[in-house]
């Protein structure tokens, strides 16, 4: 037992480092490691993540508001909005199976890692830093509600559908849009603990210690946070997600569905490779390759 819960807890380290680095990942690590290691049970480990990824996500918030890379007009607005949906997400999903949920957040864990893998799109704007604005109202309201609902069902998809809706349609540099995910990450987390909590019942002790290691994680993550070269952090933590999502699939569906499963994800591989190869200047696996050339690849 005892030996459970340092390995607990040792993970729970990398859920902070999660949270701080890249202002997402703690739910997608948070639930597995509750399920399969801490023994919850699936609405459990739900609603503890929920806890454990607010009360980590407002503690990073600080260090990240004190470096300048929190909007918290935007930030606020959002989690307002997020807050709504994900308290209804949080009492829907109290009346769902728990196999069901768990298969949605395995489905998002697959969905999130191939987001992941596959990057974002530059745009072409001749080197100019992205400009730091608040974003329209009415897309902040909308995008909130709908990622609050994901987030309170299953307990995933905050970080990684916050960011790049503050990235892309903002325009905000990477390192604001995570400070910035961080508020956002914070309130809906505690909306939808606050809807499952009407049907659920914590093992606080245990969940306080998680939160408390998450904690040390984040702090360590919010000064790594700009060190580690994004994009190459991204893609490690792309392909651990794919195979805990593979994981978790596999261990929820029919015996007789699982080898289909894994034959569908090492196809959703084999396809996110090739459009890594063949669409993506930047892809590791032809940058490789054209490092061994002395053709130069053209502009």
């Amino acid at each position: 037992m005892t030996i459970t819960l340092l390995l607990v807890l040792a993970l729970s380290v990398v859920i902070g480092l999660s949270l701080g680095v890249l202002g997402g990942g703690g739910s997608i690590l948070t639930v597995p490691i509750l399920v399969y290691v801490a023994g919850f049970e699936a609405k459990e480990a739900i609603a503890a993540s929920l806890f454990v990824v607010g009360v980590t996500s407002a503690v990073s918030v600080f260090s990240h508001a004190r470096g300048g890379r929190v909007m918290w007009r935007t930030g606020l607005i959002f989690g307002a909005a997020g807050m709504a949906g994900a308290f209804v997400g949080g009492l829907l999903g109290g009346h769902i199976p728990g196999q069901i949920l768990l298969i949605a957040f395995a489905v998002m864990m697959v969905a999130t890692s191939v987001a992941m893998l596959r990057g974002r799109k530059k745009k072409s704007d001749d080197g100019a830093a992205p400009v730091k604005h608040e974003l329209p109202l009415g897309r902040v309201l909308l995008d909130g509600a709908v990622v609050g609902l994901i987030t309170g069902l299953v307990g995933a998809g905050g970080g990684f559908l916050v960011v790049p809706a503050l990235a892309l349609l903002g325009g905000l540099p990477m390192s604001v849009a995570v400070g910035t995910s961080l508020v956002v990450i914070a309130m809906k987390s505690f909306a939808g603990l606050a809807g499952y909590l009407t049907t659920v019942q914590l093992d606080w002790g245990l969940t306080l210690g998680v939160t408390a290691a998450a904690i040390v994680g984040t702090l360590a993550g919010s000064k790594l946070a700009g060190r580690i070269p994004e994009a190459a952090l991204r893609k490690a933590f792309g392909w651990f997600v794919l195979a805990m999502g593979t994981f978790v699939l596999i261990q929820q569906a029919p015996a007789d569905l699982r080898w289909l499963i894994t034959a569908g994800v090492a196809a959703l591989t084999a396809a996110t490779a090739s459009i890594c190869w063949f669409f993506i200047s930047s892809c590791p696996l032809r940058n490789r390759s054209g490092r061994r050339s002395n053709i130069p690849s053209p502009a």
